[in-house]
C-alpha cells in the first residue's frame, strides 16, 4: 500500500512535470501543438487534454472535483482552446498537492466504488491503487508528449524521479 507521503511527493512531481511540458509546448505554433504525431491520442494538445479529464475524473471521485462533461473516447476533446487548457492545468496542479495535504494513511485503505463511465456499470478497487492507477497514467501519457515536444526540437526538464526536489512543488 501507498502512504500519504508517497502522495504528496508524486503531486509535487506531477506539478513540476506538467509546468515543464506546458512550458515547452507553449513555444509551438497552435498547429504544431495540434498535428498528429502518430501517438494513441495523436497530438500534444489532445494527449494533454486526455490526461487532464481523467485527473479531473479520478479526483471527482477522490476529492469530489467537478466530472468532466465528457469521457472515454471524448476526453482529449474536453477544452479546445490552448490557454483554458493551461489554466484549467495549473488551477489542478495547485489544488493536487492540497488534497495531498489532507491526505492520511487511514484514508487510502479500503476499497472505493465508482459509476465507472467506460464499463456503465459499477466498480470498486483498492483506494490506495487507485491513486496509484492516476499518477501512472499521467506519467505514461506525459511520456508521450516529452516524446512529441523533442520531435519537435523542444527541451523538456529531466523527467527521472531521482533528479526532482522530494518536497514543494
Amino acid at each position: 500500500m501507498i502512504s500519504a507521503s508517497y502522495l504528496q511527493q508524486m503531486a509535487g512531481y506531477n506539478h513540476r512535470q506538467n509546468q515543464s511540458l506546458y512550458r515547452e509546448a507553449d513555444l509551438l505554433s497552435e498547429e504544431q501543438r495540434r498535428e498528429d504525431r502518430g501517438v494513441f491520442f495523436g497530438s500534444i494538445h489532445r494527449t494533454l487534454c486526455h490526461i487532464l479529464t481523467a485527473d479531473h475524473i479520478w479526483m471527482s471521485r477522490f476529492d469530489n472535483w467537478d466530472m468532466p462533461d465528457v469521457r472515454g473516447g471524448k476526453s482529449p476533446d474536453w477544452i479546445t482552446g490552448w490557454a483554458e487548457l493551461k489554466d484549467v492545468r495549473q488551477t489542478s496542479d495547485d489544488r493536487l498537492p492540497q488534497w495531498g495535504e489532507r491526505i492520511k494513511d487511514t484514508d487510502l485503505q479500503g476499497d472505493l466504488t465508482w459509476q465507472s463511465g467506460i464499463a456503465g456499470e459499477d466498480d470498486s478497487a483498492p483506494t490506495w491503487a487507485l491513486v496509484t492507477h492516476m499518477f501512472n497514467h499521467q506519467t505514461h501519457h506525459r511520456g508521450q508528449v516529452h516524446g512529441m515536444l523533442t520531435g519537435f526540437g523542444m527541451v523538456p526538464d529531466e523527467t527521472d524521479f531521482e533528479f526532482m526536489p522530494l518536497s514543494g512543488t
